[in-house]
């Protein structure tokens, strides 16, 4: 099965062929890259990605529900991923954060992110298994992983089918951890332990 990190979705200043769109010209978006250049930069460079895991919060901050994406491989293989999505040149990590989670769960999710976001872990996915906990088969790529906190409506676009609300047990299970692509049950149990609140916090409240 190949396992992939998603490439950025296919909007019409992206410059991303498929899905009935064409390809923009380079004055629409001078810092996009054709097809064969993307194809040699990955031959020669590391990509940089941003991932975010969509969570929904209580009233004290606490973690409460996780989102995680349902896909359809090219194969038809159902699997289940984040939002994920390359950095563009020029672009914030902030910027890039909102463009894929808007791309990814819709405009009506309304992600909460700080003026300067925080990955809570590097993931470095190499296209030789074994090397990391993380693997795409087309590249080396690494990716600053964020929990982003959604307070609204969540409808999935692009080649996504659904957004999956998961309890943290529930999303921290094997079960769900061998759908998910590319390794990326681990990033979620990273998640959970980074949003996991201290023993000092558990006697406070």
């Amino acid at each position: 099965m190949s396992v992939r990190t998603p490439d950025p979705d296919p909007e019409p200043d992206d410059g991303l062929e498929g899905f009935g769109s064409a390809q923009p010209s380079r004055d629409s978006n001078p810092g996009w890259l054709s097809e064969y250049e993307l194809a040699e930069a990955r031959r020669h460079l590391p990509m940089l990605y941003v991932e975010a895991i969509p969570v929904r919060t209580d009233g004290s901050g606490q973690v409460t529900e996780i989102g995680i994406l349902l896909r359809s491989t090219p194969m038809g293989e159902m699997t289940r991923t984040i939002v994920s999505g390359r950095v563009r040149f020029g672009e914030t990590i902030r910027d890039a954060l909102f463009r894929h989670v808007e791309n990814d769960l819709g405009p009506m999710a309304f992600p909460l992110l700080p003026p300067q976001p925080l990955p809570f872990t590097v993931a470095e996915y190499f296209p030789i298994p074994g090397v990391s906990a993380y693997h795409d088969d087309r590249q080396h790529a690494v990716s600053l992983a964020f929990v982003v906190p959604v307070t609204g409506t969540c409808e999935p676009r692009q080649d996504a089918l659904e957004v999956t609300w998961f309890s943290p047990e529930a999303a921290a299970s094997d079960t769900v951890a061998a759908e998910m692509e590319g390794g990326r049950g681990t990033l979620i149990r990273l998640c959970l332990l980074y949003t996991s609140p201290s023993p000092r916090d558990r006697q406070k409240s």
